[in-house]
């Protein structure tokens, strides 16, 4: 196991502040010359936290973090919801990369949700509105049912017997996060 780079602590300052950053900024850039490429290509990824979120065009970690290259390592599903793919890649970035945080990062307005309160969706989108519906119940708030679904995908994290020993062993911490889509502010939870 490397030693983590970033405190836990450390990388939700970081969030805060890129989250900060980015609610003031009217254009965001990042740096994307040959030199840094070159620079991350050649010496690996070492991201100071790891967001699962949803895959909504809208919510973009990299950018509502203010964030560059390397610096997150994001796992995209609809409705930030937690299986065994989404747990193995977890798990892979706190042990390999030394990852220290791990966010899920739910959202107002999310679509996942929406299908799972109000509608009865078939295909294999089923099998992530059904996983909601146990996160959230009979819950007829959509805000309450967002942030609802959010720890249920922060408690599945939690059951993960790897990620346990490393919240003992180095302090990695597991947190939920809700994204306004209007105002750009992310609420951790």
């Amino acid at each position: 196991m490397e030693s983590y780079r970033v405190t836990a602590d450390e990388a939700i300052q970081k969030l805060i502040a890129g989250n900060q950053q980015y609610i003031k900024s009217k254009e965001l850039t990042t740096d994307v010359s040959p030199d840094t490429l070159l620079r991350f290509s050649s010496s690996g990824q070492q991201p100071y936290a790891i967001i699962i979120t949803c895959s909504d065009s809208r919510v973009v970690p990299e950018l509502i973090f203010s964030a560059g290259i390397g610096d997150l390592f994001v796992i995209r599903v609809a409705g930030n919801v937690i299986d065994s793919h989404q747990l193995g890649s977890i798990e892979y970035a706190a042990e390999h990369l030394g990852t220290g945080l791990i966010v899920v990062l739910g959202h107002d307005r999310c679509g996942a949700v929406d299908a799972a309160m109000n509608h009865e969706p078939d295909g294999y989108i089923k099998y992530i509105t059904d996983e909601i519906l146990k996160a959230i119940g009979s819950e007829k708030n959509e805000v309450r049912a967002c942030c609802l679904n959010v720890q249920h995908s922060c408690e599945m994290i939690e059951h993960s017997l790897q990620i346990q020993k490393y919240e003992k062993e180095y302090g990695l911490k597991v947190l939920g996060a809700i994204y306004h889509l209007e105002s750009g502010r992310v609420e951790f939870l």
